[in-house]
């Protein structure tokens, strides 16, 4: 019964196993997952009674460029499209803000755990427990592999972006292991 994360970008061979696509091209429900999701009411980390639509709406929003500096136009963004903010069009990332109006700046491991994981564990907790059941029951007599693009869950490793699947994994996991 374990839970994997594999790339979607390559053939999985796992016959054996229930694969399941939690991006934000995945079916319903398991597209929920994605971080992208709009779910409403996230709440903005850092920032007292601020919320955003999702999670990629509240990281994007505080993010800040070479030449641009917070978006909180993002925070209402309630479509899956047009929550990017990229290098190509801002110049070099100098780190994301500490709440929507704080003084600093967090570098990139540390904004994402004091912004990305909180948000998304809260997404977890709150607005998707019922995909979370299904999954942790059906994970009870199969395997299962959860596709996302990246598959990065070491939240220390800076070199690729943090898999959300990975994060699902480790909280499956977490519901599964023994009390101690």
């Amino acid at each position: 019964m374990p839970v994997e994360v594999a790339s979607k970008r390559r053939k999985v061979k796992r016959p054996d196993a229930v694969v399941i696509d939690v991006t934000s091209r995945g079916p319903e429900p398991w597209v929920r997952f994605s971080p992208f999701c709009p779910h409403g009411g996230v709440p903005v980390p850092l920032s007292p009674g601020v919320t955003s639509e999702s999670v990629e709406g509240l990281w994007q929003a505080l993010k800040v460029f070479e030449s641009a500096g917070v978006d909180p136009a993002k925070l209402a963004v309630t479509s899956m499209k047009g929550l990017k903010r990229t290098v190509r069009r801002f110049g070099r990332v100098r780190g994301h803000r500490a709440g929507l109006t704080g003084e600093h700046l967090l570098d990139y491991r540390t904004a994402r755990r004091e912004i990305y994981l909180p948000a998304y564990r809260w997404v977890l907790d709150h607005r998707v427990r019922a995909e979370v059941e299904q999954l942790h029951e059906l994970a009870q007599s199969s395997d299962v592999v959860l596709l996302d693009y990246t598959t990065n869950g070491d939240v220390e490793d800076a070199s690729t972006p943090l898999s959300h699947a990975a994060l699902l994994a480790d909280h499956l996991r977490r519901l599964t292991a023994p009390a101690s």
